[in-house]
């Protein structure tokens, strides 16, 4: 009796090999679905080069936007809803599903038979699809981590998770720039051969190791909250599209309505959420404080990391690069190598924090790690705008371990609070906040930055062109253009003053001198240097400003007992009883 006993003992200890079987695969599907999500942004020229559509026409910024905001919408929007369908009916089954309906959507991708905007709407609706099952995979893994691992080494496997999904986000710029170079179709080709390796692997070996609720869909619930977030983040879309006379939409009658009417739906969800017996999302998890300033922590945090992602892009690409030898058709992959640092800093940091945090506690580790975050936005507010590379990587280095000390015990604390039957819908949740998070911030982001640009690049541009010889009605022309078309062009890794006066035909009018000037590197960039330091100012005080509010919600969250939730639920009965005593450390 004694032998058998024995021999079957390891394969039921926490050490368990099925543990690090759930933290490969789910790694790898957060890897996966975040790396898509920044994969696209390098690879967007080559992509509107491969589908025959200008990314710089008027009409055509609206495709720019959805390629890159639309995944991120989507995934804002559904991750609570599959989280909750993972509660019901099985973490796994709804978690496999997601990675087949993510590498049916790759393939699809990479077989565009469109061409021009027809072309881009084939990329934008697949894109929607593929998001998806990254909201299955994304929504699903940290709860299976959560049931897979015991208490004691939860922080580091979802520490490791966690750095897999933002490492994903920095590791895209440099694949994008690196696949595009060779083929467009190759950005979405990457995926097909891990996707279904991985599927096959999660339907092969993953098991449901965390009990279901049963109930039923909360379709009300449902419609609403989709509806809702969907019309507050299709509002800042057209928000930052120039409207009549204005740079941006903000002043839109659209607008008005879809922000309005969204945020009504939204206060109509929480209406209905307190009445249905089966609810959509656990309002009453708010009710613990951990869950509820651990959230709000990271989606400050969120904002501030992916607006400060893009605003970096557009620096380094529209004018450090330039300034300092490099092609505009090189920069998006020069920029992504350039920031390596932060994603360095990132991996050096995250699983650390994680482990530590299984030891020290998490309200520590977040709140200093919130409190580096901000203090590196204030260090790169004080660069010059042609810095000293080996500063700006230090900053940038100090920025990704920032982000590693926050994430991991960030992210354990809040699924550390919750009952084990609500591990999906939680795991949801956060996912909600940080995509969310991720959406507004290029809306928030670029929004301070055009309005920065606005008071002072028109004026500055017309000028220098004047100077060179461009007669003065083709100059004020092109500086009345609104700002985001210079923007996106910095971050598309085009020449604009060249893109801008080819209709016109001047140049064909002007000395090779001027010609070679106007079309250079360093021309655009001089002019935009200025209007442009002065919406990084802003810019980087804001994100500061995020991160110490941040660090102030991960303080609150509280220190109490070291007790996990389910010793916790097992001796009171209730397992939101005194909610600030559970898993707060």
């Amino acid at each position: 009796m004694t032998g058998p006993t024995a021999s079957r003992a390891p394969r039921r200890s926490p050490g368990d090999r099925y543990q690090w079987t759930a933290l490969t695969n789910t790694t790898a599907a957060v890897f996966m679905s975040a790396l898509d999500g920044s994969i696209v942004l390098i690879a967007l020229p080559a992509i509107f080069r491969g589908v025959h559509l200008d990314p710089l026409a008027p009409g055509n910024i609206a495709y720019l936007l959805w390629m890159i905001m639309g995944y991120r919408l989507v995934q804002a929007v559904l991750v609570v809803t599959v989280g909750r369908l993972g509660d019901m009916y099985g973490r796994v089954r709804i978690y496999n599903s997601g990675f087949a309906v993510f590498t049916f959507a790759s393939v699809l991708l990479s077989f565009d038979p469109l061409d021009g905007g027809h072309g881009a709407m084939w990329l934008i609706a697949w894109r929607l699809v593929q998001a998806v099952g990254g909201s299955m995979l994304t929504a699903n893994s940290a709860a299976i981590l959560t049931d897979a691992f015991p208490k004691e080494r939860r922080g580091f496997a979802l520490g490791i998770n966690q750095v897999a999904g933002l490492a994903g986000m920095f590791i895209g710029l440099v694949a994008g720039g690196l696949l595009s170079a060779w083929d467009w179709r190759a950005v979405f080709w990457v995926n097909v051969p891990v996707g279904v390796f991985f599927t096959v692997w999660a339907y092969r070996t993953l098991r449901e190791t965390g009990g279901r609720g049963g109930g039923r869909i909360d379709w009300w619930g449902n419609v609403t909250f989709a509806v809702g977030l969907s019309a507050v983040l299709i509002a800042v879309t057209f928000g930052l599209q120039p409207y009549g006379g204005h740079t941006m939409g903000w002043t839109d009658p659209l607008v008005d309505w879809l922000i309005s009417g969204g945020l009504l739906l939204l206060a109509a969800f929480v209406v209905i959420e307190n009445r249905v017996a089966a609810p959509m999302i656990q309002l009453s998890l708010f009710r613990l404080r951990a869950f509820t300033f651990g959230n709000l922590a990271g989606l400050a945090i969120s904002i501030g990391r992916g607006g400060m992602q893009f605003v970096l892009i557009i620096w380094l690409q529209g004018i450090w690069l330039p300034l300092h030898g490099y092609d505009y058709g090189a920069t998006p992959l020069w920029a992504g190598i350039f920031m390596l640092p932060l994603t360095a800093g990132f991996l050096a940091a995250g699983p650390v924090s994680g482990y530590l945090s299984d030891r020290l506690g998490s309200r520590g580790l977040a709140t200093g790690g919130a409190l580096l975050f901000g203090a590196s936005f204030l260090g790169l507010m004080l660069l010059p705008m042609d810095f000293g590379y080996g500063t700006f990587a230090v900053l940038i280095a100090v920025n990704g371990i920032a982000s590693g000390m926050f994430a991991s015990p960030n992210s354990s604390s809040i699924m550390g609070s919750v009952p084990a039957r609500s591990r999906g819908v939680a795991s949801g949740m956060r996912a909600t906040f940080q995509n969310s998070g991720t959406a507004v911030s290029i809306g928030v982001f670029f929004s301070l930055m055009i309005a920065g640009l606005a008071s002072s690049l028109p004026h500055t541009l017309a000028t220098g062109l004047r100077q060179q010889g461009v007669p003065a009605h083709v100059a004020a022309q092109v500086g009345n253009l609104p700002p985001v078309s210079s923007l996106f062009a910095a971050q598309l890794g085009v020449n604009p003053v060249q893109h801008l006066l080819r209709p016109s035909g001047v140049l064909a009018h002007l000395t090779a001198a001027q010609q070679h000037t106007l079309t250079g590197r360093e021309f655009f960039p001089s002019l935009i240097a200025g209007p442009f330091h002065s919406g990084l100012v802003v810019v980087f005080a804001f994100g500061a400003a995020l991160a110490f509010l941040a660090a102030l919600a991960s303080l609150l969250r509280g220190n109490g007992p070291a007790r996990t939730r389910e010793s916790h639920e097992a001796a009171t009965g209730d397992p939101l009883a005194r909610p600030d005593r559970s898993a707060n450390a």
